[in-house]
């Protein structure tokens, strides 16, 4: 959808649409006839006297030319902050524009003042995360709906529109991205094997004007990469790791964040098989490597003045005649030996690799992104994204992103006594903890284990915010590109901006 700003509405043309969000938004009327301009007032009236209960439609036809009019409401979604509100809102219109049969321009009308950046910020993600379909293998999904709206115009004053316009360029930027790891998770896992992430990185920087090196099975091996060896050992499509750096020159001296993601593209659970209901999802178990490209990739566009890396993690975890068996021990990079315990506890061993090469690229701050485990969604639930770090400031700094991007961050310790549940008497540490307790908490722990000494690390588990089965918020169904805007958002903080 493309999104322009204007300082009054253009003249309505056929099956426009002009959204006003009861409570925040202004009215523009001038285009309409005064039969028009009064049926519009009767029915807000209408509205406003019995309370806007539901998003409420009315077609108003002026002569030749058609408007779809929808008035919806921030109050509908209270438990969510005021910007969510707004988000859900603009991708709500939207739909009922698209289900209306408008496919022309749909108009917002901002508040002035203050107001007017973040609404129209709001507004431009909700719109773009709202209209995105995964319609790869449905070419007919929308007939009989009509097409989304082919473009928005958001309305302000004339002496916000400068603030407006930067802030609706920043939103659409990231919120693309956002839809872009969506794709990438959505896909089926035949479909995106490690090789094929690994193109898909090369697209990305190329387009992006970001640096990438991608090392395969036989640069793994040579290098001592054995966590993604372990892992992808079953397959017949071997592991990758791919490394995109975004250096601006004139950051040169800047903190370096380095972003980890598991990109795991089918995780059958390998010879310690999943059961078979919902493993179809297990295609969006490469999620975090999604975010973590697509976050550089909108950091790049933002040209923020500092050094990001993203490292993605890539194997297919299936069972196979040269699978790992549970009981094997492997060297990590970092000299650690691991005793593989459950073959399905496969994404802190593909993010050894990851931590390490981090430390090589001389990371200040490692995030990692994971879809890790099923104990934080029966911990937290499958809103809220687990955070765990060794350093309270960067867990703060994340959580205010998270909080200020919509996805929000519920913070656990790394509590040192769960240490214990990780010993092995055949090997430096085990995969799995000896408890069917805290899982989250020793899967962080174990991942701490091979932290580079000195670096600030957090990590971030995705495994219920990364996919949902049906639509949340401004969501369909299917992967969220959770962690890209607030990965974003902590670039931003690191290099200085608002």
């Amino acid at each position: 959808m493309r999104i322009t700003v204007a300082t009054q509405p253009a003249r309505i043309a056929d099956s426009d649409s002009l959204v006003l969000i009861h409570g925040d938004m202004v009215p523009h009327l001038g285009a309409l006839s005064p039969v028009c301009r009064e049926e519009f007032r009767r029915f807000r009236h209408d509205v406003e006297e019995g309370g806007v209960k539901s998003p409420r439609t009315l077609v108003l036809r002026d002569g030749r030319s058609r408007l779809c009019l929808c008035m919806t409401s921030t109050t509908f979604h209270s438990r969510f902050p005021e910007v969510e509100r707004l988000k859900i809102a603009a991708a709500e219109a939207s739909r009922i524009a698209r289900n209306g049969g408008s496919t022309g321009k749909i108009h917002f009308c901002l508040p002035a003042g203050r107001r007017s950046a973040g609404a129209a910020a709001a507004i431009a993600e909700g719109l773009v995360l709202g209209s995105y379909r995964f319609t790869r293998f449905r070419p007919q999904a929308d007939r009989g709906l009509g097409s989304s709206p082919s473009a928005a115009r958001l309305v302000t004053q004339p002496s916000d529109r400068t603030a407006v316009g930067k802030a609706v360029k920043r939103a659409v930027a990231v919120a693309e991205s956002v839809n872009a790891a969506r794709e990438l998770a959505n896909a089926p896992g035949r479909r995106l094997v490690p090789a094929d992430l690994a193109r898909h990185a090369r697209r990305v920087a190329r387009a992006a004007g970001l640096q990438c090196q991608v090392l395969d099975e036989k640069a793994l091996a040579r290098e001592g990469y054995n966590g993604l060896l372990t892992v992808g050992a079953g397959s017949d499509f071997p592991p990758r790791m791919v490394v995109v750096r975004h250096r601006p020159a004139r950051a040169s001296q800047s903190p370096h964040l380095c972003f980890l993601g598991k990109g795991v593209t089918f995780d059958t659970g390998g010879i310690c098989l999943k059961p078979a209901e919902k493993m179809w999802e297990m295609k969006a178990d490469m999620a975090g490597a999604a975010a973590v490209l697509h976050a550089v990739e909108a950091i790049a566009h933002l040209a923020l003045p500092i050094r990001v890396s993203a490292i993605l993690a890539a194997a297919e975890n299936t069972p196979g005649p040269r699978a790992t068996l549970p009981g094997e021990v492997f060297t990590a990079r970092s000299g650690k030996t691991v005793h593989v315990i459950n073959t399905d506890a496969e994404g802190r061993l593909v993010l050894t690799d990851a931590l390490h090469r981090a430390g090589e690229e001389k990371a200040t701050a490692i995030v990692d992104v994971a879809t890790l485990t099923g104990a934080i969604v029966r911990a937290i639930g499958p809103s809220l994204t687990g955070l765990m770090s060794n350093d309270p400031s960067l867990a703060q700094r994340l959580k205010e992103a998270g909080a200020a991007s919509g996805e929000d961050l519920c913070e656990l310790p790394l509590h040192e006594e769960y240490r214990d549940l990780l010993k092995s008497d055949v090997a430096d540490i085990s995969n799995t903890s000896s408890s069917k307790n805290g899982g989250a908490i020793t899967a962080a722990l174990f991942l701490s284990e091979f932290v580079p000494v000195d670096t600030v690390w957090a990590h971030l588990d995705i495994a219920g915010a990364a996919f949902r089965d049906e639509k949340w918020k401004y969501f369909e169904s299917g992967a969220t590109g959770a962690m890209v805007r607030t990965l974003v958002r902590l670039a931003e903080s690191f290099a200085g901006k608002p």
